[in-house]
């Protein structure tokens, strides 16, 4: 008697190439993953994975042989459930969507609340990381839909289905700098300033990065942050200006916390992706999930 769960072990284990990883995935302990592993290689008469330093990898003679057909196997069953859902018009299973912690509290928030109430059987789960993780998630099928910052390179396993939000670069400060509350200042000027930036492994500093260049500008933040929340309290407390986009800004904008600077030229309008992986078929809960966004 085949026992699918050992196989669905053995594939989540290959897949996240640690069975801590695993173990999360699978909202199970590290011992029954192991557990599982054990019994499936006695089963089968052969190791499946060899222990490295910083993981796991499948043996050439046994997990390597058999993973290219559980795979096969696997998303086959995965079909056929996924069919039996959409004639019911129930859709089930989980549905993992991959953000940043900025794209889930100011865009997905809401839809997420949305589609729980519409369909509550549907387990939700969260992979929070930024643009390149979630790509990384999306491709090691860790991840069913991506909302990524645009814009980013090309990738062929990536497919991008639609724009979500339109962001809009602005550059903001607290009262400590209301004497330039209306004045007009170029790029080029802001550089007289202490300037607020996020970090530079992350889409919106190139964005904005790339448009000073343009200008022959070459902007150097007195401070780097790594989140938007963390910048909008600096600005707040008169460490400097910061860059934002104004959808992020709003509620300080309109409690007057922050005020927008009259910068030109404005910075160009950047997007928020919706992705998934190219060449797969899209389970029924996913495509209850994307129609939300239909406009």
């Amino acid at each position: 008697m085949v026992n699918l769960e050992l196989y669905k072990v053995f594939y989540t284990v290959a897949r996240c190439g640690s069975l801590t990883k695993a173990a999360e995935e699978l909202f199970i302990s590290q011992p029954a993953v192991s557990q599982a592993i054990k019994q499936l290689e006695t089963q089968l008469g052969t190791p499946l994975f060899k222990r490295l330093h910083k993981g796991i990898e499948l043996t050439a003679q046994g997990g390597e042989v058999i993973f290219g057909d559980v795979d096969a196997a696997l998303k086959l069953l995965s079909g056929v459930e996924d069919k039996l859902a959409e004639l019911r018009g129930c859709p089930a299973g989980t549905l993992r969507i991959g953000a940043s912690e900025t794209i889930f509290q100011y865009i997905l928030s809401d839809k997420i609340v949305e589609y729980h109430k519409l369909y509550p059987q549907v387990k939700i789960e969260l992979i929070e990381g930024k643009t390149p993780r979630i790509i990384d998630a999306l491709k090691t099928d860790r991840c069913d839909v991506g909302f990524l910052n645009l814009p980013i390179q090309l990738d062929e396993e990536i497919c991008l289905t639609d724009t979500v939000l339109l962001l809009d670069d602005i550059f903001v400060a607290g009262k400590a700098y209301e004497e330039l509350r209306g004045k007009p200042l170029s790029i080029r000027e802001l550089q007289h300033y202490p300037l607020l930036l996020l970090e530079q492994s992350t889409v919106a500093r190139s964005s904005v990065d790339h448009f000073a260049e343009s200008m022959g500008v070459t902007l150097s933040p007195a401070i780097e942050v790594d989140s938007w929340g963390f910048l909008k309290q600096l600005a707040e407390r008169g460490m400097g200006i910061g860059c934002i986009p104004r959808q992020y800004a709003a509620r300080r904008l309109e409690e007057g916390t922050l005020f927008e600077l009259n910068v030109s030229p404005s910075l160009p309008s950047r997007s928020v992706g919706m992705a998934v992986l190219k060449n797969t078929n899209l389970p029924f809960a996913l495509r209850l999930f994307i129609k939300l966004f239909e406009h």
